[in-house]
């Protein structure tokens, strides 16, 4: 990894900081009004322990909807990809189920499955993430040049060698495009159901306990926390991509 690609980001990061703690410190905000970065190490250091415990929990969870959404995603996306009539079919449900806020949908499914938190904040994590990974795969693999079909059929390539040869190779730039969203998505669907659930756990409850208690140095703290998780999950993508899909990067440096 370049050392641009690490000095550009944190420098950034810092002047981010800067100017967040300069405009609380012109407006005069107090600290029950806005939380400057100042504030948030004390509030590390006064939660440490919460902090990790359940950081954790709001982690495991996100990747547990996060790898749902991948495998359901990606199937749905091959079927509509492959077959016309399915894309026809299903593509009208899943826009309306995307369409309809999943701030509703959370207290529903907290109502139908009382007392399995787990279970919960890991439905709606998928649920909120799986839509870009399928439409993405579906996408790719139905813009497939039927030149390239014609070619190995002739050449007696079965449905699977053109999948894997050409198919799958092809779609791979737009599946890790959508999963980069997808990351920022199951973030959001967990932490939704971490602040409604009643007995809800993660960073999600952590920042709803600062809300109660008006602590806003720990909500800034937990914001901050989850924004860290968000970035870590998104690099580990993006990792992912150059080694599976560093072909199609035609970027210049």
């Amino acid at each position: 990894m370049k050392v641009q690609q690490i000095a550009v980001p944190v420098a950034a990061l810092v002047i981010f900081l800067v100017l967040w703690e300069a405009l609380v410190w012109v407006m005069g905000w107090p600290t029950y009004k806005m939380a400057a970065p100042s504030d948030l190490p004390p509030a590390y250091a006064k939660y440490s322990e919460l902090f990790l415990v359940m950081g954790w929990q709001t982690l495991w969870r996100t990747m547990a909807g996060l790898l749902l959404a991948v495998i359901f995603g990606t199937a749905l996306g091959m079927i509509m990809g492959f077959s016309r009539l399915m894309r026809d079919a299903l593509y009208p449900l899943l826009v309306g189920f995307n369409a309809v806020p999943k701030a509703t949908v959370v207290p529903i499914v907290a109502l139908l499955f009382v007392g399995w938190h787990d279970f919960n904040t890991v439905l709606i994590a998928f649920m909120i993430s799986f839509f870009p990974i399928a439409v993405s795969v579906s996408i790719g693999l139905s813009t497939l040049e039927p030149e390239y079909r014609d070619i190995l059929r002739s050449l007696g390539a079965s449905q699977s060698t053109i999948f894997w040869k050409i198919a799958l190779p092809k779609t791979l730039p737009e599946f890790f495009g959508a999963l980069k969203v997808s990351v920022t998505l199951a973030f959001i669907g967990t932490n939704l159901m971490e602040i409604v659930s009643p007995h809800g756990r993660g960073l999600g409850a952590l920042f709803d306990s600062g809300k109660t208690n008006s602590d806003y140095p720990l909500m800034f703290a937990v914001l901050i926390a989850l924004a860290l998780l968000g970035i870590f999950l998104y690099y580990i993508v993006v990792a992912l991509e150059k080694t599976f899909a560093g072909w199609a990067d035609r970027s210049t440096p």
